[in-house]
């Protein structure tokens, strides 16, 4: 246990996600005003007055605080680079010393000017910077313990968002793997290079499936990957299967991979397969206000056909966008007379973390 401590605390901490938060952010300013703020007032209230609440107590102390907790602030955001390359006890005592040197210097400079005016040479009170720097030292131990939680937490909960995505994305095993090696096995003698193409589209797929859990491509990949695998199902079914494409989102759009072409899989599947006459598919795109919309509608069968797979697909789909893009995304399938819809929408303004993590 003491060799274990002993060695995550000689070692540079580990992982772009350094604990120490950015400090130059206006968010962490604030809330550490706040936080010093809230510090200062339950100090006042906790001291007796004769006269009531002390205002001016409070006036003072506030200035007091929040000059440290400002300068802190910028000397730890100034430092912060060089902090994370170093060992993790060296950044700690670095963080403390900031502190605690501040404080300290605070104290002689506010007894200074408020009980000396000025005059001569600044005195140090050895119990009043004693009591200063203990308080500073056990709050900012208190709250760099608390920021190395809440950055575990972090690290935890993205940890079990990529088993669950790994989870997800494991069960997308396109079901058209047999009939496409028979399609295949048909054409290497009359069309070999209809065959070397399946074959080499087969294989951008299933690379596509191994990706790193949780990837996000873009559009102008996930697009070429379906029609890789729309190459493949027309060698197998023909003139049954026409396909129609109305997009006009920009090709460098974030998108899941192995998105649309589930549902594209699930429309030939269940709507042209069991037509001995095939149909068609559109597929329409676009991008409105942040939000991209994906529209697949396809022919099907005059009868309701409720497949289970149908189903799994779009819900497993369904639960990849929304631990990707949250509760904003949403996947709807209806059927109108003759054809079946899906409808694929989700927010693109916040995938920059998304996009991040996935490459």
């Amino acid at each position: 246990m003491k060799n274990g401590l002993w060695t995550l605390l000689a070692q540079p901490y580990s992982g772009e996600d350094f604990f120490l938060p950015d400090l130059c952010s206006s968010v962490a300013v604030f809330t550490l005003v706040v936080l010093a703020e809230l510090l200062v007032l339950t100090w006042v209230l906790a001291v007796p007055s004769a006269k009531g609440f002390d205002w001016l107590s409070l006036a003072m102390a506030s200035l007091f605080v929040q000059w440290i907790v400002l300068l802190s602030a910028a000397l730890l955001c100034r430092l912060r680079g060089w902090i994370q390359r170093r060992a993790l006890w060296i950044a700690i005592a670095v963080c403390l010393l900031v502190v605690v040197g501040l404080t300290l210097i605070f104290t002689v400079l506010a007894d200074w000017v408020l009980k000396q005016g000025m005059l001569g040479a600044p005195q140090l009170q050895a119990g009043q910077m004693l009591r200063h720097g203990l308080i500073a030292l056990i709050m900012t131990g208190l709250l760099l313990r608390y920021f190395y939680l809440q950055q575990q937490w972090q690290r935890q909960h993205e940890a079990e968002l990529k088993a669950r995505l790994q989870s997800l994305q494991s069960r997308i095993q396109p079901h058209f793997l047999f009939n496409s090696l028979n399609s295949i096995v048909s054409l290497i003698g009359s069309a070999p290079d209809r065959a070397e193409s399946a074959v080499l589209d087969l294989a951008d797929l299933f690379r596509a499936n191994l990706a790193e859990v949780g990837g996000v491509a873009t559009w102008e990949e996930e697009r070429h990957l379906c029609e890789g695998y729309l190459r493949i199902e027309h060698y197998r079914l023909g003139e049954r299967l026409q396909v129609e494409w109305q997009c006009d989102l920009p090709a460098h759009t974030p998108m899941p991979l192995l998105t649309l072409q589930p549902l594209l899989e699930n429309a030939i599947l269940h709507g042209l397969q069991p037509s001995l006459t095939g149909g068609n598919i559109r597929i329409s795109a676009g991008l409105h206000g942040g939000v991209v919309e994906l529209l697949v509608s396809n022919s099907c069968p005059s009868l309701t056909n409720n497949h289970e797979g149908s189903r799994m697909a779009l819900d497993n789909i369904r639960a990849r966008m929304n631990v990707l893009f949250g509760p904003q995304a949403k996947l709807e399938a209806w059927r109108e007379g003759e054809r079946f819809f899906s409808r694929l929408v989700y927010p693109v303004s916040h995938t920059s973390s998304i996009l991040q993590r996935s490459h």
